[in-house]
């Protein structure tokens, strides 16, 4: 049905059912069950066409996969329309749903098929966030976007005030929000549990695809095109360059142009935590090192196209603590860890390859792993709280479906990552790749971003260092715009 935030196609036809009988004096009609729905005499549930979300996909391979098959949940919602530059990542839904109608380049399928669906989900590339997203919502339909919300610090914010101004629910696809640890962790943190909490640290082994290599690109390489891709659709946003599969799919997380490294694949897992449990706003510094690449006996390569592989960044924030003056917040990637704290087992808190988070007060400390899974207190004899949020039916695989009944409802219904949440997170986790980008600046024989960086953040400017403030919104090219 569409759209879902008016009157529903279910109370109207019910209502049009009740008039016409009024106007027949006595005649009457049988509806068939799967007109209106409802329980069968099995117990079984026949959902009415008029009760299911219809959605376009933007994207169709890799995390998409899951996301389509989550939110069509076996045929509770309906998948409509698919969309996506290549043939061959879209031959599964394509075979799928045949009456879904197909198409390469999203504003076709906004301008020919807007009318069929309710709500879009985005998952493609980072670089191409934004523009689908933005241009979802000013048609008024609900979006899903995939973690995280954009490539550009600039981009986050723009979206994060659209959905406020085009009232559509949105959902950022980082589905450890959906989890019951992070209400745990949350409830735990906000009560108190650990004391006043001063210090956070994340940490992942990611990038765990190729990274702070010399691309094709520099290295003047260049392949064929594939049958069935549309490489100038795919590049979207991007400078133009030629088509290599070092690209594509999921390597292009590993090159600027594309993807945001590391940090944008991990940071809105990790950091979405701390980053809701402490109630973090606009950071005030951010400064980091970065892992160094050799090509040669003491020669050191740049190689600016490819995110760094391994990085260390530190992030201050104000605190709403009165006894604590600024929180510090560390992120470490490429297989780094933070120092392990004195009178703690190692295996208590380095316990998973994908990395963890740890919370530092003045009472004691508390880790968790991916998403804040299996929370522990760490030299301390209290226990976690239950959680005050309310839990998400599926968990963290609920998280699809929690924003497609959302989106039934209408503006204002609850999700887990609404863009009000989402796009400030987003932000934060940008922040560190603007450092990491800054700190590889080299003007002759200087690195002259190598410094503590002050953000403003209601301004969104780097204020002691202006070559920075080209990382927080980038040029589109081929047209695109926001």
């Amino acid at each position: 049905m569409t759209p879902f935030a008016k009157k529903s196609r279910r109370s109207f036809l019910k209502d049009s059912l009740l008039a016409t009988a009024a106007v027949a004096a006595g005649s009457f009609a049988i509806v068939p069950r799967h007109v209106l729905g409802g329980t069968l005499a099995d117990g079984s549930r026949v959902i009415a066409p008029s009760d299911k979300l219809n959605i376009a996909a933007v994207g169709c391979g890799g995390k998409a996969d899951f996301n389509i098959q989550q939110a069509y949940n076996t045929g509770t919602d309906n998948i409509v329309a698919l969309c996506d530059v290549d043939d061959r990542q879209a031959k599964k839904y394509r075979a799928k749903f045949t009456n879904a109608p197909y198409f390469q380049d999203y504003r076709e399928l906004f301008d020919k098929a807007a009318k069929t669906f309710d709500a879009v989900i985005v998952s493609t590339p980072d670089h191409m966030h934004a523009p689908i997203a933005m241009a979802a919502m000013q048609l008024g339909k609900h979006v899903y976007v995939e973690k995280p919300l954009t490539h550009d610090i600039y981009e986050a914010r723009m979206l994060t005030e659209a959905a406020r101004k085009y009232k559509v629910v949105t959902q950022m696809g980082n589905q450890g929000s959906s989890g019951d640890a992070t209400r745990i962790i949350e409830t735990a943190i906000q009560d108190g549990i650990i004391g006043h909490v001063h210090t956070i640290q994340c940490w992942t082994n990611r990038p765990v695809w190729p990274s702070g290599v010399q691309s094709p690109k520099d290295r003047g390489e260049s392949q064929p095109i594939p049958p069935g891709v549309n490489w100038p659709l795919w590049l979207g946003t991007a400078p133009t360059r030629p088509y290599h599969e070092a690209y594509m799919p999921f390597r292009w997380r590993g090159y600027w142009d594309f993807g945001t490294g590391a940090l944008g694949d991990m940071g809105c897992h990790f950091m979405d935590v701390p980053f809701r449990a402490m109630k973090l706003n606009y950071p005030t510094s951010v400064e980091c090192s970065v892992g160094s690449v050799y090509a040669d006996f003491f020669k050191e390569a740049f190689f600016d196209d490819s995110c760094p592989p391994s990085a260390s960044i530190h992030l201050t924030f104000p605190s709403n603590d009165k006894k604590v003056k600024e929180i510090n917040f560390s992120w470490f990637d490429g297989g780094i860890r933070p120092p392990l704290p004195e009178g703690v087992a190692y295996d208590d808190l380095f316990r998973s390859d994908d990395g963890g988070m740890l919370f530092i007060g003045t009472k004691g400390m508390l880790t968790g792993g991916l998403f804040g899974n299996e929370p522990k207190l760490l030299l301390s004899d209290k226990t976690l709280p239950a959680p005050k949020t309310p839990l998400v039916d599926g968990k963290t695989d609920g998280h699809q479906q929690q924003w497609v009944k959302a989106c039934k409802q209408g503006h204002g219904a609850y999700t887990s990552s609404p863009f009000e949440q989402a796009g400030p997170l987003t932000e934060t986790v940008l922040m560190g790749n603007l450092a990491t980008r800054s700190y590889m600046v080299r003007e002759g024989d200087k690195f002259t971003g190598r410094k503590k960086l002050l953000w403003d953040g209601p301004a969104m400017k780097i204020t002691n260092y202006d070559y920075a403030n080209r990382f927080v919104r980038r040029a589109y090219n081929g047209g695109y715009s926001l």
